[in-house]
């Protein structure tokens, strides 16, 4: 009898236990590409991944992990020429239109050759152009069916963004970087810019997230409460702006369906973004939550608080240090953010409502990127997330399991239409070599 009370008492606290988080680890999914940016379903594809890579193709891989011959798109012959060492150009971004099972459309980013009416020494163009598939086969598109919406004249390789995505209200956003070189500013050996910097600049779209309609307007409509859609005081197609680098743009599948993103910062700080709309996010007077000198940027002087407008600044919702500007830091945790997704898959329920990014390269000088994992906080009004390593515990590799350190780059980061998420990496500093790989987040 005694026994049987036991028992009896005992229930309870077993069902108080919180389940075992389970361990986690990376499937690999396919590999044989050069530096993958870009991993998503195609809709109606039966669980077919579209997998860009960043010389210039798309392609199908099914579900059993094989890469079909057949290409979805090639760009190689409307692409600049690329470097085969480091280059931020290429193949930046692909979004399918929500009606794509009725229509066939879908958008790509990608660096054309400079156009002639860009200065003689840009370097090259960004076209946001809209393609269709072939008639009855929706996993090949028609190479001829290219429509350019939207070209960006580029002063430097570098600070593209690139990103697109579709938002719950059906328009395209762009994530455009500041034209690349450093520090945003005008100076005598930078090509041309204004003396705000393009980040604060509302009369370029460079360092801006950009929103335009794709179903309206020739090449393209404004929606309405854009923040200059008069564009008499900003360009039309502005969003946000105060943007530097916005390395990988995404949108939450489930909650409030928040547009976020991961920013490179200069040299001290990366960050993390929640988009809102009309939003200042600092660059060039400040890098994250900090003030930022351009002329010495490693100063960290006093952050202002608003733009040149007297506008509110935004404050990221995640930031850590560089550990170039910071190298004896053991809270320096990377050097180049990579933004990803927030987590809405069913196989890990722990990581649920939570943002999946990482670093492309945590160990400098050395290849090898980081995962981590942001948390929101459980206030509506606290803006503030919490972040921490995203630990491979079912790995074999140590380096993994407790620091969630990977052995190669981590380029970018996908999600299937289940709300699952994958990471891509290259083992190369470059796009050389065919060491690109698509590995799968999953629980053993």
């Amino acid at each position: 009898m005694k026994r049987l009370v036991l028992l009896a008492g005992f229930l309870p606290l077993c069902a108080a236990l919180p389940a075992a988080e389970p361990l986690l680890d990376l499937k690999l999914v396919a590999e044989g590409f050069v530096s993958p940016l870009i991993c998503e379903s195609l809709p109606g594809g039966g669980g077919a991944l579209i997998v860009g890579d960043q010389p210039g193709t798309a392609h199908v891989v099914g579900q059993d992990g094989k890469v079909r011959e057949q290409l979805f798109l090639d760009l190689r012959p409307k692409m600049t020429k690329l470097n085969k060492g480091f280059d931020e150009r290429g193949l930046l971004g692909l979004a399918f239109h929500p009606k794509f099972k009725d229509n066939g459309r879908f958008y790509v980013c990608y660096s054309a050759p400079r156009r002639s009416t860009a200065p003689a020494d840009w370097d090259h163009t960004m076209n946001i152009s809209e393609f269709m598939v072939m008639k009855g086969d929706h996993s090949v598109a028609d190479p001829g069916s290219e429509r350019v919406l939207l070209a960006i004249d580029q002063p430097y390789f570098n600070h593209n963004g690139g990103s697109i995505a579709f938002g719950p209200d059906g328009f395209l956003y762009i994530a455009s970087g500041d034209g690349g070189n450093a520090h945003d500013i005008d100076a005598p050996n930078r090509k041309t810019r204004g003396p705000l910097g393009n980040g604060q600049d509302l009369q370029t779209l460079m360092g801006k997230i950009l929103r335009i309609d794709v179903d309206s307007g020739h090449p393209y409509g404004i929606p309405k409460d854009n923040p200059f859609a008069d564009g008499k005081k900003g360009k039309p197609e502005i969003y946000a702006y105060g943007v530097r680098n916005p390395w990988r743009m995404s949108f939450d599948m489930g909650g409030d369906r928040k547009l976020i993103w991961g920013e490179v910062g200069q040299t001290m700080y990366e960050e993390v973004n929640v988009g809102k709309k009309g939003g200042n996010y600092g660059w060039n007077i400040r890098e994250a939550r900090h003030g930022f000198d351009p002329q010495n940027p490693k100063a960290v002087p006093d952050k202002p608080k608003t733009g040149h407008l007297g506008e509110p600044l935004i404050d990221p919702i995640l930031e850590y240090k560089n550990i170039k500007g910071y190298p004896k830091d053991p809270d320096a945790w990377g050097t180049s953010i990579t933004g990803g997704f927030v987590y809405r898959g069913t196989a890990i329920p722990t990581l649920v409502g939570k943002y999946i990014f990482g670093d492309w390269q945590a160990v400098w000088p050395l290849p090898g990127g980081a995962l981590f994992v942001g948390t929101p906080p459980k206030s509506k009004t606290d803006t503030q997330w919490t972040m921490d390593r995203l630990k491979l515990t079912g790995s074999s590799d140590e380096k993994a399991k407790n620091e969630g350190k990977l052995k190669g780059f981590i380029v970018a980061f996908g999600q299937d239409a289940e709300g699952e998420v994958y990471v891509l990496t290259n083992d190369k500093n470059g796009l050389v070599e065919q060491t690109g790989k698509v590995w799968k987040l999953v629980a053993k």
